[in-house]
């Protein structure tokens, strides 16, 4: 019974119901009157309320102490197309995109209030869409009071991002002389998001870095077994005919380091920073390696042992490095599609990192 009543009003809420028509629709089988702030009387059936609403629910079956024919609710503190669209929702459950510009900050208080989860989701939703720097920290404020949590997180970011416009409005003035805890939350959020996006970037810079290194590595290796444009194994010639590899922009550095390697008379004494770098390169290749017995690349083999011998003192920033660069090659050959990892940017040998990464 209950349902084709809700049914029925709903085909005429869903053609365009006013107030009027809704007040016939209800009238026959009306029990109770919703009063509103502004004294408008809307006429409801209490079995409808009940079921949709737990707090309305409770007010009617509340035992009044002075008994009549006539049962009266009452509704105030919005305006009375408010309640009016909140009591159309409750036969439908469906609200127009109009209403919802209208009165979305009212109906979400109301469906707080009275226990409506689906209005309040809707509500929420809709608020989040209609979100602006002017009308920002009023929907906070009320985010906060009615529990709503993915609103009130919304509204923190959108502040965060634009506070200096923020900074500007009538509702932030507000908020400042009459609440300032909210406004102590909203600066410690806006602090932590801009260490969150500090640390974002750090470690997106350290990713590369390891990235690069992992390239360089796998670069080396090439260098030092087959060979490319100017440099190769030891006992090959690189040939003249030999086209630039896939990774060429950091085999190209490598090869010119190598050459300055192999002539520079600086290097015994260490005095030479490009020296200093092509020995770090060939210490954390022989770190990574795990065929040192075979491997081609220059004194992997007697770094594997030096370590092996020196392995108590080893220096714990040294061992973090190549936990880290091997960690970002895993997940880098996991997470990345192949045409990705080949845009990854190549290794920079005057990176700043790189010059900072002597352990």
């Amino acid at each position: 019974m209950i349902l084709s009543m809700k049914e029925n009003l709903a085909v005429k809420v869903n053609g365009g119901t006013t107030a009027g028509e809704m007040h016939a629709a209800t009238e026959v089988t009306a029990d109770v009157h919703i009063i509103t702030s502004g004294g408008v009387r809307i006429p409801a059936n209490s079995a409808v309320l009940a079921s949709a609403s737990p707090v309305l629910e409770s007010i009617i079956d509340r035992p009044r102490k002075h008994r009549s024919s006539d049962k009266t609710i009452s509704i105030l503190g919005v305006p009375d197309d408010a309640v009016s669209v909140f009591v159309q929702y409750l036969y439908s459950s469906k609200c127009s995109e109009e209403q919802m510009e209208k009165y979305g900050i009212h109906l979400l208080a109301l469906s707080h209030v009275y226990l409506v989860p689906q209005l309040k989701q809707r509500c929420t939703k809709g608020l989040v869409e209609r979100l602006t720097v002017e009308n920002v920290v009023d929907v906070l404020q009320l985010a906060r009071l009615c529990d709503a949590p993915d609103l009130y997180l919304k509204c923190m970011k959108m502040l965060s991002n634009n506070f200096k416009s923020v900074e500007q409005t009538e509702g932030w003035k507000f908020l400042q002389n009459h609440d300032p805890w909210l406004e102590l939350d909203i600066l410690q959020f806006i602090d932590e998001a801009e260490l969150r996006k500090k640390r974002t970037r750090r470690h997106r810079q350290e990713q590369s870095l390891y990235l690069q290194l992992c390239e360089a590595m796998e670069c080396l290796e090439h260098i030092c077994t087959e060979g490319c444009t100017s440099v190769g194994p030891c006992d090959k010639e690189p040939g003249k005919n030999k086209g630039p590899c896939s990774k060429f922009s950091t085999c190209q550095g490598l090869q010119l380091l190598i050459k300055h390697f192999a002539t520079c008379k600086r290097r015994v004494n260490g005095g030479c920073l490009r020296c200093k770098r092509m020995w770090q390169l060939l210490r954390l290749h022989s770190s990574i390696c795990e065929q040192p017995d075979v491997c081609r690349v220059p004194l992997c083999r007697q770094f594997k042992l030096k370590a092996q011998q020196e392995k108590k003192g080893e220096d714990a920033r040294w061992k973090l490095l190549v936990r880290k660069v091997i960690s970002a090659k895993a997940l880098s050959s996991l997470s990345l599609p192949k045409r990705k990892r080949e845009e990854e940017p190549r290794l920079n040998l005057s990176h700043p990192g790189m010059r900072s990464f002597t352990l």
